[in-house]
């Protein structure tokens, strides 16, 4: 018989409805990933296993702490518009996301939840103007980390890279072993850059075609990757992460400024 860990009263899909009902939370975290190729040694699930593993980790950290916070079930489809010709690369429209987040926010509302921090772990998927559209009519705070970013990953890595290079390669080797393929399978993610200027120099942008950019589906070379960076980074990410939410859990939504110095 398969011995299962204790359940997690900051992980929604672990408790009951008692737990739940006992007392409102204060801060609803939703992760929201992606099922794409990474690379030829990483698995599909790479970005949605990061970013539960990421939230759950700082919500026990801030529960902790005194934070009333529940971490959602992680939405596991990410925006592929640009890698329509890798195999089952599966997307979902940013409407789509614009309606799944509509849809669960009087369920979050009507039973106490004041915010919602949508954490993202796919770097194709770009909730603000989601949010935009959908905060003056929500009733609740909304708000958005993309976890990767939450820390410079230049002190803990070579060359970090952009889709299942160094940084995300430490991190799965961290938390899903079992998932890496042996480095010496995986390509080099080499990506070619794109002949107009503006592009390559970042002050124009137009989406990537995936294909076109990259052989091996990576972007950035996985080969100096380890366990141990990805514990480093993840423990930085993980700690700021923690800190935001007790803060955030504290605060009261309307009164989220610091007054103007009074001038004498």
């Amino acid at each position: 018989m398969v011995n299962a860990p204790s359940p997690r009263p900051w992980v929604l899909a672990e408790s009951t409805w008692p737990e739940v009902r006992a007392k409102p939370f204060e801060v609803a975290l939703l992760p929201w990933g992606a099922t794409e190729a990474h690379n030829t040694h990483l698995p599909y699930a790479t970005d949605s296993i990061q970013v539960e593993a990421v939230a759950i980790a700082a919500a026990g950290i801030a529960w902790e702490r005194g934070a009333r916070v529940t971490v959602l079930p992680t939405i596991p489809f990410g925006v592929q518009t640009g890698q329509r010709e890798v195999p089952l690369s599966l997307n979902m429209m940013p409407s789509t996301q614009l309606a799944v987040v509509r849809d669960m926010l009087p369920s979050l509302r009507e039973h106490g939840v004041r915010k919602l921090v949508i954490v993202n772990g796919h770097g194709g998927n770009d909730f603000k103007p989601l949010i935009r559209e959908l905060q003056p009519e929500a009733g609740l705070l909304l708000s958005l980390v993309n976890w990767y970013s939450a820390v410079n990953p230049a002190p803990f890595f070579a060359a970090p890279g952009d889709h299942a290079g160094e940084l995300e390669t430490s991190v799965m080797q961290r938390l899903a072993p079992s998932l890496v393929r042996p480095l010496g399978e995986a390509g080099p993610g080499a990506a070619r850059p794109s002949r107009i200027a503006g592009f390559r120099d970042g002050f124009a942008w137009t989406p990537r075609h995936w294909v076109s950019v990259t052989d091996d589906t990576g972007v950035g070379d996985p080969s100096q990757a380890t366990a141990a960076k990805g514990a480093k980074f993840l423990d930085a990410v993980v700690e700021r992460f923690a800190a935001f939410i007790v803060e955030l859990a504290a605060a009261d939504p309307a009164d989220l400024y610091t007054p103007n110095p009074t001038r004498t």
